[in-house]
């Protein structure tokens, strides 16, 4: 299993990310994940750097790690070409360090701040599918024609390749669209939950043509020298992952989350992610995902101590991993 590390550019500016980032590719993680966002979940959370921009100086700073992202290509914030092309471009400047895109239907609180509405979840999806379509016969170099109620594509083509497209994963929140996307996407990515409902999910993807696919995990989790201080700093800083999917998708502000969780109790964040203190607790979660067969984890800590964290895992927790 690769152990990731994962930037938030919604809790920090992208020059300290890219700090963040060298420090954990010299720390002995494995990989690093990010995601697109134009808005943080929180006020609180008070930053959301362009995660293309940031990509491209984050590769160049860093020597192997590889650099997996989510993105939107619906056809709000990117047209599916404008999203092949930055693809392309940092495949091609950095052969293998980019070796999947994770592809999702959206949030209203980043898609909405073009004008272009907000559709119910079927019109997302078929959006997805759709730019995936899209997205994937142009990084393969073809001449794409195609016409859609969402936007329409004339003769588009890629004439900077990469070596190797990246594939393009599904990122799915439920067991329902983890099946679907098992059926068109090269492999699949989502956040922790209890191990059964990951477990169901995994099926799901599985029995609808996603056998053998790759599969990544994001795990968030609060870390702190105490337990108090770990709940504390995961109900000021992620609050949010209390929300259900549905808010997730369609909350269309900061201000909306930090309303829509107002009333979650610290007490209720040990519900919602680990809160570790040491070592071998993080081993002892991620032992307890590993049957659910993810070939990547993406570690997400919420403390704004990114340092700290990042030598805490260089030095109780990954090494354990390598010798294990």
């Amino acid at each position: 299993m690769i152990i990731g590390y994962h930037a938030s550019h919604e809790q920090f500016t992208p020059s300290e990310l890219l700090r963040y980032a060298k420090a954990a590719e010299d720390g002995g993680f494995g990989a690093v994940m990010t995601s697109d966002h134009i808005a943080p979940w929180s006020v609180r959370q008070a930053n959301s750097g362009n995660n293309w921009a940031w990509l491209g100086a984050a590769l160049a700073q860093t020597s192997e790690i590889p650099f997996g992202s989510l993105a939107i290509p619906g056809g709000w914030r990117y047209h599916p070409t404008v999203l092949a092309h930055l693809i392309a471009t940092l495949s091609e400047m950095f052969p293998g360090r980019v070796p999947w895109i994770a592809l999702g239907s959206g949030e209203a609180l980043n898609e909405m701040v073009v004008g272009e509405g907000w559709p119910e979840k079927e019109e997302r999806n078929e959006r997805l599918k759709t730019a995936a379509g899209i997205i994937r016969d142009l990084l393969r170099g073809e001449t794409v024609t195609a016409h859609h109620p969402w936007f329409d594509v004339d003769e588009a083509k890629l004439w900077s390749l990469p070596p190797q497209p990246p594939a393009l994963f599904g990122a799915a929140l439920t067991a329902k669209t983890a099946a679907w996307l098992g059926t068109w996407a090269d492999g699949l990515i989502t956040i922790r939950r209890p191990k059964d409902e990951l477990m169901e999910m995994v099926a799901a993807f599985r029995n609808n043509g996603g056998a053998g696919k790759p599969m990544a995990l994001q795990l968030q989790l609060s870390w702190a020298a105490t337990r108090d201080e770990a709940r504390q700093i995961a109900w000021q800083q992620w609050r949010n992952a209390a929300a259900t999917p549905d808010k997730l998708a369609d909350l269309r502000r900061p201000e909306d989350f930090d309303k829509a969780t107002e009333d979650v109790p610290p007490e209720q964040m040990e519900d919602v992610m680990p809160l570790i203190t040491k070592g071998d607790e993080l081993l002892a979660v991620i032992e307890e995902y590993r049957p659910c067969g993810f070939g990547e984890l993406y570690i997400h800590n919420v403390s704004r101590d990114q340092e700290g964290f990042i030598q805490f895992m260089a030095r109780e927790v990954l090494p354990a991993l390598r010798e294990a």
